[in-house]
């Protein structure tokens, strides 16, 4: 007898060995039998309504995005001038401790926000605004006296204190200049973390995600606290962690080790605890390195001018030895590597020292991936799949941040973004991700905009490299499981995988593409048991 059965269902199984079926069985938390005869303890009439595999986002930050959902909202449309993101940061002001924002985006409200307009908004407060990017903050003038900033910039490896033309500080802080401000605040207590993770969760679910990659944690400007996989253990052990969780690893937590020569483990974290370690709910994944910052803030490391700022090409957040030597010994002693990199400057050191690794110390299935691969040449994509790399591209940045990388990049440039149709060809598996809460973070979101390749503004965006629907429910399912290591029992609805199902109103692969983002999600299961919707 099965434990639960969906019946009256259109299964979209992305299983090229048996693509549909019209109802799922399962027992325990496993997929048992597609099409099955036999009775089961509960079943649930789907109507006509798609199951798909449960949606895996490949690259996101749940800590983050859940303490943002207590920040003012300064995303566009909603804040589409400094003056509007002035006037939310007065309402928010008056209350105990620091104003904190987030989400702007100066392509879309007219320039960054201004130190002195912030101290007018929020008289004798500190306030604390994060680029959409999460690449630069900008802070008003309270905040820079703590650093010591208030007239006279300082200099920071990889990282950038904006002045004016006159030296003062404008209060605009790039890439490992966050830093300074982190040091002020972080970290956050356990469980401030563990409430982040339960609301992100909570949405998750809605919106399909079964699960997910944080990507960046314990280090770094991206981390929360040097304890952060602790609020995700606490997390579970208060059954308050919705979603299965692979954790990557901030490159700074990483530390020297002195194991036995034979071992070739000489960077990791106490135990040697490396990639791998942990369950089906809740693991250690990659490493992290960063190794450039942003294309719409102009931080990441180009071989060219950004085409709006003539004389600028970014930069790397490290000297590129060092990057290099981190990418070798992390790999040397056992770790999958997920190296940050947007610019193809930086793809090329970040490709060049993977192939070094594998070079000096082969292994076989390494799965290292480079985050985002926002401008890479064909050449950089050949390379790749080569060396058997994963680019984790995200197709939401097409709608919501690409009229500021039109601008960025230029029309010469432009068919290097963002690439997934090129990838595809070169016969690499290509996982889906948000980069939440850069961008809005629903899986159909982002399929939609893999398909339709449309900036906000409705101009096209790079069009040659659309995918189908069913390509990008792929990636959204099989490619990020594959991404993973987990494609064994994960992504696809398989007998013997974990039955993890994501139910739809309507085929994504089978409606007008210019709808898809219009589905609804009417249930989700997580392990066989109903997680979202469907009996409330």
């Amino acid at each position: 007898m099965f434990d639960l059965k969906l019946v009256n269902a259109n299964v979209v199984t992305v299983d090229g060995r048996r693509p549909r079926a019209r109802s799922v069985a399962i027992s325990g938390n496993r997929i048992a039998a597609l099409d099955a005869d036999g009775p089961a303890h509960r079943v649930i009439d789907l109507d006509g309504a798609t199951v798909t595999p449960g949606f895996h986002d490949a690259h996101n930050h749940m800590a983050w995005y859940g303490l943002t959902l207590s920040e003012v909202d300064l995303r566009s449309p909603g804040i589409g001038s400094l003056e509007q993101l002035y006037r939310a940061i007065a309402d928010r002001s008056g209350g105990p401790g620091w104003v904190l924002g987030s989400g702007y985006d100066q392509n879309k409200i007219g320039g960054h926000p201004d130190r002195d307009a912030l101290d007018r908004a929020a008289p004798g407060q500190r306030v604390w605004l994060k680029h959409t990017s999460g690449h630069m903050c900008v802070v008003n003038s309270l905040v820079l006296q703590d650093l010591g900033m208030a007239d006279r910039a300082v200099d920071v490896p990889g990282g950038l204190v904006v002045t004016d033309a006159a030296g003062r500080p404008t209060g605009l802080l790039q890439e490992q200049a966050q830093q300074l401000v982190n040091e002020l605040v972080l970290p956050y207590p356990v469980s401030t973390l563990v409430d982040a993770i339960d609301l992100a969760g909570q949405q998750y679910l809605r919106e399909g995600i079964t699960s997910c990659v944080e990507a960046g944690i314990g280090g770094g400007w991206i981390g929360k606290s040097p304890v952060e996989l602790a609020a995700y253990q606490s997390a579970r052990e208060q059954r308050r962690l919705r979603v299965r969780v692979e954790l990557m690893i901030a490159a700074d937590a990483l530390h020297p080790l002195a194991a036995h020569a034979e071992d070739d483990i000489t960077l990791g974290l106490d135990l040697g605890l490396r990639t791998g370690f942990g369950d089906d709910w809740l693991r250690i994944g990659p490493v992290k390195v960063f190794s450039d910052g942003s294309l719409i803030g102009h931080t990441a490391a180009m071989c060219h001018d950004f085409a709006d700022s003539p004389g600028e090409r970014g930069y790397l957040q490290d000297d590129a030895d060092r990057l290099r030597a981190t990418i070798l010994a992390a790999h040397r002693s056992g770790w999958r590597v997920a190296t940050h990199a947007i610019g193809d400057a930086a793809i090329d050191l970040v490709l060049e020292a993977y192939a070094e690794a594998l070079d000096r110390f082969p292994r076989y299935n390494h799965r290292h991936r480079i985050e985002h691969f926002g401008v890479s040449r064909p050449d950089q994509v050949a390379r790749a799949a080569e060396l058997g790399v994963i680019p984790v591209p995200q197709g939401r940045f097409a709608h919501e941040i690409g009229d500021g990388m039109l601008r960025a990049l230029g029309p010469e440039r432009v068919p290097w973004a963002y690439r997934q149709r090129s990838l595809l060809d070169a016969g690499i598996i290509v996982p889906g991700s948000s980069d939440r809460p850069v961008v809005h973070g629903a899986p159909l979101l982002g399929m939609h905009d893999m398909v339709n390749q449309l900036t906000s503004a409705g101009r096209p965006f790079n069009p040659t490299e659309a995918v189908s629907a069913a390509e990008a429910l792929r990636a959204f399912t099989y490619g990020s499981a594959y991404a993973s290591g987990e494609e064994d029992r994960k992504g696809t609805v398989t007998p013997g995988k974990l039955a993890d199902l994501t139910v739809l109103s309507e085929d994504p692969t089978a409606v007008d593409p210019g709808r898809i983002r219009d589905i609804q999600v009417l249930a989700t299961f997580v392990d066989g048991r109903r997680a979202f919707g469907l009996d409330g």
